[in-house]
C-alpha cells in the first residue's frame, strides 16, 4: 500500500508533512520533499498573496512534488482555491471544514485533494465527494483535534472507504510508522516531529518546549468551544483551564488566545504562547535534519 502511495505522489516515502499554521512554510516543505517526503506549506488565515510567495520560494527549492493546506475557516479561503487551481499544486490538504465544493475544480487541473478527517461519517463524504485519500488524523495530534485515537479510527476507516487512508496523531518514530501500516494505512503523517527539525523556522524556545515535554505535557483547551487545541502546558493552558472552570463566555475566551501561537512560532513567549504539540511530544528528545527524521522513521 505504501508503494502504490508513493507511486501516485511520486515520492520516495510514503510520509506528509503536516500542514501546521506559522510553521509549515516553503523551508519546511522543500525540506521534506527533497529528503523523500511530501512537504506541505500551511496557508492558514494568510491571504493569497502570502501563500504565492510561498508556492514560488518553494518551488524554487526544491523540483520535488509539495503540497499546500488549507484551513477551511480561513477568511482567505475563495481566493486561496483561485491561487491554488491557478497553480495546479501537486495536492491540497484540508482542515477545520468541508472542501466539497472545491474538489472538483482541484481535480480538473490534476490536483489531488486529500481532506484531514476525524470520522467515519466524513471520510465516506469526502470519498463520495471525489477526495484522492484522507488523513485520519487522532486525537492525538496537535492543535486542532478530534475525540477519537488513532488506535482506533484508522482502521475503521480503512474499512470504511476504498481510497488510500493516511494515519496521523501520535506518529513520531519507527514503531508508530509500523503501527500505522498494520492498522492499514497507506502513509502516514508527521507534524510535531519535524517541528523538532533543523530545517523548521519555529523559535529555538518552541523547539526546547517539545523536546524536555513529558508524556502528560501535551494537553487540551477549549473543549467547550467546539474546537478544542491540544499544545504543551505553560501558564497560558493552565489560565484557559481556570477560565473553562469558571465557564467564561465564548467570546472572552477566544479573545484571550488570539495571536497565541503566534508569539509561540515567532517569539518563543514560553508564558503566553500556545505551543501546540501532540502526544509524541514525550518521545522526541533532538532536533535532527529532515532528511534524518525521515530515514530513522522508515529505514
Amino acid at each position: 500500500m505504501g508503494n502504490l502511495f508513493c507511486e501516485s505522489l511520486k515520492i520516495k516515502y510514503p510520509i506528509l508533512q503536516g500542514g501546521m499554521a506559522w510553521v509549515s512554510e516553503a523551508n519546511l516543505a522543500a525540506s521534506v520533499s527533497n529528503a523523500g517526503g511530501f512537504g506541505t506549506i500551511a496557508a492558514a488565515n494568510a491571504p493569497a498573496t502570502w501563500l504565492e510567495e510561498q508556492i514560488n520560494k518553494t518551488k524554487k527549492l526544491t523540483s520535488k512534488p509539495f503540497g499546500v493546506n488549507v484551513m477551511m475557516m480561513s477568511p482567505y479561503t475563495e481566493e486561496i482555491f483561485d491561487l491554488l487551481v491557478k497553480n495546479s499544486v501537486d495536492v491540497v490538504t484540508t482542515g477545520a471544514g468541508n472542501p466539497a465544493k472545491y474538489i472538483q475544480r482541484l481535480k480538473e487541473v490534476g490536483t489531488k485533494v486529500i481532506p484531514v478527517i476525524s470520522s467515519v461519517a466524513l471520510a465516506k463524504r469526502m470519498e463520495k465527494n471525489g477526495a484522492f485519500a484522507v488523513v485520519a488524523e487522532g486525537c492525538e495530534s496537535g492543535g486542532h483535534i478530534g475525540e477519537l485515537t488513532t488506535m482506533v479510527l484508522v482502521p475503521q476507516v480503512v474499512d470504511s472507504v476504498q481510497i488510500p487512508v493516511i494515519a496521523a496523531g501520535g506518529i513520531g518514530d519507527r514503531r508508530g510508522v509500523r503501527a500505522a501500516f498494520e492498522l492499514g494505512a497507506s502513509g502516514v503523517q508527521v507534524g510535531t516531529r519535524f517541528v523538532c527539525s533543523t530545517e523548521c523556522i519555529v523559535h529555538q524556545k518552541y523547539k526546547e518546549m517539545i523536546i524536555s515535554a513529558k508524556d502528560r505535557d501535551a494537553v487540551v483547551t477549549g473543549r467547550f468551544t467546539g474546537v478544542p487545541v491540544r499544545a504543551i502546558k505553560n501558564k497560558l493552558s493552565i489560565r484557559l483551564e481556570k477560565m473553562e472552570k469558571e465557564k467564561v463566555s465564548l467570546e472572552e475566551f477566544e479573545k484571550f488566545t488570539v495571536g497565541s501561537l503566534r508569539l509561540a512560532v515567532q517569539n518563543g513567549d514560553v508564558e503566553n504562547g500556545a505551543f501546540m504539540a501532540g502526544q509524541i511530544a514525550g518521545l522526541i528528545k533532538e532536533i535532527k535534519t529532515c532528511d534524518e527524521i525521515i530515514k530513522e522513521l522508515f529505514e
